[in-house]
């Protein structure tokens, strides 16, 4: 069989597992469903709705602070739209960013980077070089020589991001749990992507989220140009009950804190604490759990989507210098069924989630959709879930969400991110050790 051959056969075998996962029409409007006379639960936005979540939560006495806080009504969408698998064989993608050309950059957890085409081909590990301590010496290091990287539990090669001047400078920045004397930690480095897409140039570390520690949970971590050219970084707090996450109220640790710094690691003079005298001057915003889900709105506002414990997953929208909570403010429970020890759902200081949800959904990735492939989805979130395998999509309005709806379940993957490409489409990366690169298009 000839090389022409064999892609008309792979072409032939992407359209059978494309039309399998896709869906079907979907009503012309947001609206309620027919049921909509159901009573609406505590914290439906609607006097009555039928909200997608009904199951029991995990943290029953736990009530929302304002009406609409969780179980938001169900609503459709006018989008009949196809699924193709681009790509498979992925191990454990853990970030998909289009690139200008039409390809994707993509991450693998266990500490590879690759461009996939935009016709599907899967290209081998970029390599690099790594200037190796203060000396600025290189060497190949890492696997697909990236910095080196501890692959362990929830950590490994994980967010990727253009450098917003991606076209003039060929940057990129991608975060990793790198491993140190003692342990680990979520780290950023930047480099210049070749003309060849084959290897990384220029290759250094911007940002070490300290301290540093020994465990595989809790990293983060999520990388978002602002509309201002500064990178924000998101950090989880390691997880510890006693030692790490206690710190995510602290102002002398990175950990539970997003991070902001300019794209040469330096500290921007307005961050909020730049100039208070114990505080580490990068953070943005602190009282943080586990951050995996990052995007700017058309507003150009930064929202986060953050892992709850067990119960009181939480959608926010990030305010400079401002608090969110954890561990003494929020909603769910400690895996073991008893309460978060001290905590409330609601204290003065701090901030309320917009949106919270119990059961958890797990989330990871989010995208504000902003093409005009799909005009019925323009201004919505899109989440991906992990536990609940599903892409959920949220409508927001006035700084609350209104409706809720839940797409690709069918296809029961877990899905670890979305993001928009150039040309209108989401495109999905599932988090598996043969995991997939989908393409989400207007059914033709």
């Amino acid at each position: 069989m000839n090389k022409n051959q064999i892609w008309f056969v792979l072409s032939i075998l992407i359209i059978v597992v494309a039309v399998a996962c896709a869906q079907s029409r979907r009503e012309a409007v947001d609206k309620t469903p027919a049921s909509s006379n159901a009573a609406a639960p505590q914290g439906s936005s609607q006097s009555s709705c039928t909200p997608l979540e009904t199951r029991s939560p995990n943290a029953p006495e736990q009530k929302p602070t304002f009406p609409g806080q969780t179980r938001a009504c169900g609503v459709k969408s006018n989008v009949d739209f196809e699924v193709t698998v681009l790509a498979k064989g992925l191990s454990n993608p853990w970030a998909v960013e289009p690139l200008p050309n039409g390809d994707f950059l993509i991450t693998e957890k266990p500490g590879r980077m690759r461009v996939v085409t935009a016709k599907g081909e899967v290209g081998q590990p970029i390599g690099g070089l790594l200037p190796v301590g203060s000396g600025g010496v290189s060497a190949v290091s890492g696997q697909g020589g990236l910095p080196p990287i501890t692959a362990r539990g929830q950590g490994g090669l994980l967010d990727v991001a253009l450098s917003p001047d991606f076209k003039r400078d060929r940057t990129i920045f991608w975060s990793f749990s790198e491993q140190r004397e003692g342990g680990s930690g979520t780290s950023v480095a930047r480099g210049v992507l070749t003309e060849d897409l084959r290897n990384l140039e220029q290759v250094r570390v911007i940002f070490r989220a300290m301290p540093t520690y020994n465990n595989g949970l809790h990293f983060g971590s999520r990388l978002a140009f602002g509309p201002d050219g500064k990178l924000y970084i998101t950090l989880g707090e390691r997880f510890d009950r006693t030692t790490t996450r206690p710190q995510a109220q602290h102002l002398n640790s990175h950990l539970g804190k997003i991070i902001r710094i300019n794209p040469d690691g330096s500290v921007p003079n307005d961050n909020p604490f730049a100039k208070q005298s114990g505080a580490l001057p990068e953070i943005w915003t602190l009282g943080h759990r586990n951050v995996q889900a990052a995007a700017f709105d058309e507003q150009g506002r930064l929202w986060t989507v953050e892992h709850g414990a067990q119960g009181g997953d939480e959608l926010n929208l990030i305010e400079k210098g401002k608090n969110y909570g954890w561990p003494l403010v929020t909603f769910g429970e400690e895996y073991s069924g008893d309460p978060i020890a001290g905590a409330v759902t609601a204290r003065e200081g701090y901030v309320n989630p917009i949106y919270y949800w119990d059961p958890v959904i797990a989330p990871s990735g989010a995208q504000f959709y902003t093409g005009s492939a799909f005009p019925a989805w323009r201004g919505s979130l899109f989440v991906g879930a992990l536990r609940e395998q599903r892409l959920v999509r949220l409508v927001i309005k006035d700084n609350r969400v209104v409706g809720e709806e839940h797409l690709l379940a069918e296809c029961g993957h877990r899905i670890r991110d979305v993001r928009q490409g150039p040309d209108g489409a989401l495109y999905i990366v599932t988090d598996e050790t043969n995991g997939e690169l989908w393409k989400i298009t207007p059914k033709r």
